[in-house]
This record gives C-alpha cells, structure tokens and sequence, in this order.
C-alpha cells in the first residue's frame, strides 16, 4: 500500500510535461513491465487529463502496454474520432471495448450484512463485484487505472476504484451500484469520499482484488478565472490514500459554494462530449443544491439528440420519463422492465427536480413532444442562445442586457454548486 506521488493546491498549475515527469519517475520506480493493461475513462471525460496521461504511459511502455480498455461503464464504445482526438498516436488495435453485459465475471460478493450497515438498510442484499474478464484474467503485471477525482451524484467523488468495478463492472454490479446511491439520496453524497457505495467498493477491493497490480493515477482539473482548465494536483498510488488526498483537494477546486440560492441557472452542454440526457443531466445532479425553489434551470443542449446511451436504458426513459422519486418506486413496483434495470430506475430520480424546481431543456437534436414527454419543458434552442450566448458568458453571475440576472455554468462535468443552507 503505497502513495508513490502527491502533488497539488487550489492554486498548483501543473503543466504535461511536469505531469509526464512525475508518471515516468514512478513507473520507473516500479520495474519493467511486461504487459500492461490501461483503464482510462471515455470521452465523456475529455477534460479529465486522462487522455494525455494515457499517451504518456503509452511513450514509456511502448509494445509492453498490450491493451487499452476505456471504462464505458453502460456507455456506447468510442468511435474512432474520439479516440484519435483523446489518444494521440496510440493505435486503434490495442482498443479492447468493454461490454458491461456480456464480458465480465463476478469476483466476489460484499456480504449482505456489510452492505445494509452501510446503507443504512436501504439495500439488503449482497452486492456483486463485477469486472470485465479482461482486468481479472489477462494475465497483466500492471493495470493501470487513469481518470479524475470530481464531485459525483452515485458515489459522493468520482473514479478511483468505481472506475474499476463501474466503468469496466457488469450489469447487475452497474444496476445495484446506481440504485443505491440513488436511494441513499444525492444530496446526501455529492462532494464526499467516504459514502456507503464507496465503502462497498473499498471493501470489494480489498478483499477481492489483492492479487490484481493495480496502480491508480487520479488527476484534479479546475478552471482559471478566464475559463481556461489547469490541472491543480496529481496523485499515484495503490490504495485509498491516494483517493482520499485527491478528494479533499477536488472540494476545495470543483465544489462552489454560494451564499444565496440561485432563482436562474443556465448551464451550456459541450456538443462534442453531450449526446443524451444520460450524461447532460450532469446540468441537474450538479446544481440542485444551489437552485432556489420555484427557481428555474436552464439547459442549452446542443448536440443532445438521445435520453439514453444504451438503447434498452433509452426506451425505458422515454416509456418513464423524469417523474419524482415516490412515482418511480411505483413505476418499479409495478412494472419488471424497470425492477430488472435499477441503473435507469436511478437516472430517472436523479433527473427529477422533484418538484421543487423547473427544467427546461432546449436540445438541438430532440423534439419538443420528446422533451415534454418525459417531464421537462422545451426551449427553443435558437431563441435560447440569441438570449443567453454561451460564448460571451462567464462562469457565475450575468446579467442580460434588459436586466435579468442568471448564474451561468459552461461545463457541469467540471464541479458541484451548493448553497450554503443545503450542505
């Protein structure tokens, strides 16, 4: 159990080459390798380092590195675009894809007594840990697991091992993982580390997983006052020192916290890394501690054209759409599509202002009969962006030029708004 490198502050500016420096000087400290197998994220996380630190161990492993597996977790396989532009120079035959219901075996269970303690008793039964067999039978001397630590709405922070047991996880891990993080409640979870999914987690790692040379390589990213992304710390290691220093950096970087509820809240869904609701619902999960209630949310989505990235988690989005959560515990109740897919049954609550807030959604891909069918209220897109133009926006407050003030946020991904009287 080893941290073999800790860098970073609110304030630390850490450029690639410094970054490549202080991954090379600990993969040197590690000894030759002989096959490495790389779990960065997907595009969907674009902004989170990975891509670079990816092609920096590809530099120093060369043909030692045999297989890169991006964590899909329920998300569809890079096309290869996003590959060239996220990878740079890495070949396209060492991409494996991970197929989250078909390529996995189960390693272990967290007992049922363990899992309802640390939920509280709202799951009650044992929680399967799942991994693609390629990570548990691949025969790798080293795995090399890349991504970001960041404000989450199913695990509390983002990455560490639920890039290993969610992002290359099986279905039922997948559909539980999510429910209970849902049903534990999101407000309860964003912005910590030590939340009941991530103790399920902790303790299948280090009860299942002692055999597997797993190496963590988190990043923290924030923004500069002009909107530009530094990356504001870097931490290697083997165990949960290394996510917990991560994690009490990213509060400090990505967690915004705001001495007045927020009545208008405009948040702009980058096209390249937002296609579905699935993943533009970050405009939701992230800033419902900071609206205001009766207040409104405001999401501009261009490239949205789908609700879910797995067509059969889609179909149920449209059949149940984003009803509050007393309505979906009835919908599953009553209905076994949605009992044997929890991970939607999830995304529907956390979609779901409950009531206490408007959402209106203005895609660019998406009908207004779409969008109202599942809940929300349309927006003309055009109309929208001739009133809030995202490219002459700040982050924070704006104020249009007849007077109305709105608090304007260009990438949910990046972080989590609260107000004060809600944490």
């Amino acid at each position: 159990m080893t941290l073999y490198y800790a860098a970073g502050s609110p304030t630390t500016e850490i450029s690639d080459e410094q970054m490549r420096e202080a991954l090379h000087l600990v993969l040197e400290q590690l000894g030759e390798r002989k096959k490495v197998l790389t779990l960065p994220p997907d595009f969907t996380r674009y902004n989170s380092r990975a891509g670079q630190l990816t092609c920096m161990a590809y530099e120093f492993y060369g043909s030692a590195m045999t297989d890169i597996m991006p964590a899909l977790g329920t998300h569809v396989p890079m096309p290869e675009w996003q590959l060239d532009k996220m990878f740079p120079g890495v070949p396209h035959d060492l991409i494996r894809p991970h197929r989250w219901r078909d390529d996995v075996v189960t390693i272990g269970e967290v007992p049922t007594e363990f899992v309802s303690e640390v939920t509280e008793g709202i799951w009650q039964q044992p929680w399967p840990a799942q991994l693609n067999k390629l990570v548990w039978e691949g025969g790798h001397d080293l795995i090399l697991s890349i991504g970001q630590v960041v404000p989450h709405e199913v695990i509390g922070m983002a990455n560490y091992n639920k890039n290993i047991f969610v992002g290359t996880g099986g279905s039922k891990g997948i559909n539980e993982s999510h429910f209970i993080g849902a049903a534990y409640g999101m407000e309860r979870m964003m912005g910590r580390a030590n939340t009941p999914l991530r103790k399920i987690l902790n303790y299948a790692q280090d009860q299942f997983c002692r055999n597997l040379p797993l190496l963590y390589v988190l990043t923290v990213v924030g923004a500069r006052q002009d909107g530009s992304l530094v990356t504001r710390g870097l931490f290697i290691g083997d165990h949960h020192d290394c996510f917990e220093q991560a994690c009490e950096l990213s509060v400090q970087v990505n967690f915004t916290k705001l001495d007045e509820p927020l009545d208008k809240v405009v948040v702009y869904l980058d096209p390249e890394e937002f296609h579905s609701t699935w993943l533009g619902n970050k405009s939701i999960y992230r800033t419902r501690m900071a609206i205001a209630d009766e207040g409104e949310l405001i999401v501009l989505a261009p490239k949205v054209g789908i609700f879910g990235e797995d067509p059969q988690i889609d179909t149920l989005i449209r059949k149940y759409g984003y009803r509050t959560t007393p309505e979906i515990m009835k919908f599953m109740e009553e209905n076994e599509d949605l009992r044997a897919n929890l991970s939607a049954a999830a995304h529907l609550i956390h979609g779901s202002s409950e009531g206490r807030f408007s959402v209106t959604y203005c895609p660019g891909e998406l009908t207004r009969e779409e969008v109202e069918s599942v809940g929300y209220q349309y927006g003309d897109l055009d109309a929208m962006l001739q009133r809030y133009a995202a490219e002459d926006l700040r982050d924070g407050w704006n104020e249009t030029a007849d007077g109305e003030r709105f608090y304007f946020i260009g990438n949910p991904a990046l972080g989590l708004w609260a107000h004060k009287d809600r944490l």
